[in-house]
């Protein structure tokens, strides 16, 4: 991952954070709408997440040292998680501004001009969103990603919040702008707690994707036409890089040189098929019996 360009997206993201919620603020404050007040809420905290993203980011792209040998990746896991908890924060925040204002309904004021200053903030998150899921994809970045997510479903709130004001204004019905609020607080609910379950799963060391594990097995497979055996295949991802490690049964009669030369092969094959992994090897004879016994992921 090349940390500089990650950063530049993730200060991208704050500076977009920045301008929706002035924008968003305005919409509010012309229309008094609780509806239009609830996607400010979480315009600001689309500009935390991104702050946050932002020092992550920065620490995940520390080099390996004593303490971590393994580097910092996993930092990015925080940001996406922190990032979840933020959203559950503001989905409570909105749902009790969208109560009380069903208990208290209040006509809504300049509506087109709110309307269209909030559809202009709507237009840069969806701009923002697409540059971070292109970038997120490109880096192999989880905290861009997650921004990436979060701002877009940021534009389907404002694009429901926008309706349901418009409607409330032609109808009439002052109720729909609350009732409109309470659905964007079960939305981002939603969002929040598949933010917090992608982070806990990369904490705990989940295993390469499907179409990343596919790749790696077409490689070893390649291997495997030449005779060469594989075990205790063992992957993780953590942030932008994984991990793979595995056992290399090679025939009997082969001198340590070869089988290490081979190593080094199927190591280099596993990294030009799955850019930023860490690969670890371990060469065993195929026909001793001792080989066999740690091919299980517990070999106690």
């Amino acid at each position: 991952m090349n940390p500089a360009g990650a950063r530049k997206f993730a200060l991208l993201s704050i500076v977009a954070a920045l301008a929706t919620i002035v924008l968003k603020t305005a919409a509010w404050w012309l229309t008094d709408s609780v509806g239009l007040l609830s996607d400010a809420l979480e315009g600001s905290v689309n500009l935390v997440g991104a702050t946050v993203a932002l020092t992550m980011l920065t620490i995940a792209a520390r080099p390996p040292d004593d303490e971590h040998a393994y580097g910092y990746s996993k930092a990015e896991y925080f940001a996406s998680g922190l990032e979840g908890v933020l959203i559950l924060g503001a989905a409570a925040a909105i749902a009790y501004a969208a109560v009380d204002r069903l208990l208290a309904p209040r006509p809504l004021d300049n509506i087109g001009a709110g309307l269209a200053v909030s559809v202009v903030a709507s237009a840069i998150n969806y701009g923002v969103a697409r540059r971070l899921f292109e970038a997120g994809r490109h880096y192999r970045s989880i905290a861009l990603e997650a921004d990436a997510r979060h701002l877009m479903t940021d534009v389907w709130t404002s694009i429901g919040v926008v309706v349901g004001v418009a409607a409330a204004a032609a109808t009439g019905w002052q109720a729909l702008d609350p009732l409109i609020a309470l659905a964007v607080a079960v939305n981002i609910v939603w969002t929040g707690g598949q933010l917090m379950r992608r982070s806990a799963q990369g904490l705990l060391d989940q295993a390469l994707a499907p179409e990343q594990l596919a790749r790696l097995e077409e490689v070893l497979e390649s291997f495997r036409a030449r005779g060469i055996e594989f075990h205790a295949l063992r992957t993780r991802q953590a942030g932008a890089r994984a991990f793979v490690s595995l056992h290399v049964l090679v025939p009997d009669d082969w001198t340590v040189k070869r089988g290490h030369d081979l190593a080094h092969e199927v190591e280099h094959a596993i990294r030009t098929a799955l850019p930023e992994t860490s690969v670890l090897t371990h060469i065993e004879p195929l026909g001793d019996p001792v080989s066999y016994r740690d091919a299980e992921l517990d070999d106690r």
